[in-house]
């Protein structure tokens, strides 16, 4: 069993940071701090040499992601710049990382051990923090345990209709817990309900988080959105169950029930439906 298990995000005053990007930033620092002293002895800018590789590394690992659904991109190309969504392929990036230094050691051979400690420290860094994110997010780990992680009082229909969960269960289902005071949650909004008509195989549901069936409903007739399966959670036993740091949280299930993936913040057409592929996978032979 791994000793560490770290949670998707973070709360810090009323921002909730991705774990990821405290990861990513941790390896970075361990580069810069590999190369200071060195860096002072030779008289050279070896961190300009570290900033440019984890910019290029971040570059490519955005347009790694971008490249592999560029179809849903290309419909809303401004997009693109919204890194917020999640969108990267962290593999890709490490590997245009590494090319950049061994170029640069190659070229400066009085450069070669201290870069390579460094981008060495930083990828050790990443994979432990990918390692520790992963055990949190499985079922047992941080942000779901047990066998059947889905709370079992049932939720309310708008016209107070109580639902039992286990109606949804035998497909893969995905979970957006949201409020309608929330600036990403009302964004997001739209995207969802495409997948929702795209995939029909697949439950969507919007389980709000503790308002009421008038606060919803007037969303919903303001915003224009058609959405099947809003729910109501008035007493956020959702977010209790699953440690839900900040909206929206997108929880996916597969057609077991189990959780295997978690997004904390805003999606866009393409991670969603990144996360909504890798469910249906399995399946299809």
């Amino acid at each position: 069993m791994w000793p560490l298990a770290l949670p998707d995000a973070l709360s810090v005053g009323p921002l909730t940071l991705p774990t990821a990007l405290l990861v990513a930033l941790l390896a970075y620092a361990a580069a810069l701090w590999v190369v200071h002293r060195p860096a002072q002895r030779l008289g050279v800018d070896l961190a300009g040499v570290v900033w440019r590789a984890a910019l290029l590394g971040v570059l490519a690992a955005r347009l790694g992601f971008v490249w592999q659904f560029r179809a849903a991109y290309l419909a809303e190309p401004l997009s693109i710049l919204n890194v917020r969504d999640g969108g990267w392929e962290p593999q890709i990036g490490w590997v245009v990382a590494w090319v950049y230094a061994l170029a640069k050691a190659q070229a400066q051979p009085s450069w070669r051990p201290t870069l390579l400690k460094a981008v060495g420290l930083a990828t050790a860094v990443w994979v432990l923090g990918a390692v520790s994110l992963w055990q949190g997010s499985r079922p047992g780990g941080h942000t779901a345990s047990g066998a059947t992680p889905w709370p079992e009082a049932p939720l309310q229909a708008l016209d107070g209709t109580p639902v039992s969960l286990q109606v949804f269960k035998g497909r893969p289902v995905v979970v957006n817990l949201w409020a309608t005071w929330c600036p990403p949650c009302r964004r997001e909004m739209p995207v969802l309900q495409r997948s929702q008509q795209a995939h029909p195989e697949v439950h969507h549901l919007f389980v709000n988080q503790g308002e009421s069936a008038e606060q919803v409903r007037g969303f919903l007739q303001a915003e224009g959105v058609q959405l099947q399966h809003v729910l109501l959670d008035r007493p956020g036993q959702w977010a209790a169950r699953f440690d839900v740091v900040g909206y929206p949280t997108t929880l996916f299930f597969d057609a077991q029930g189990q959780l295997v993936a978690r997004r904390v913040g805003e999606l866009s057409s393409a991670t969603l439906q990144a996360k909504v592929q890798a469910l249906l996978a399995p399946q299809r032979p």
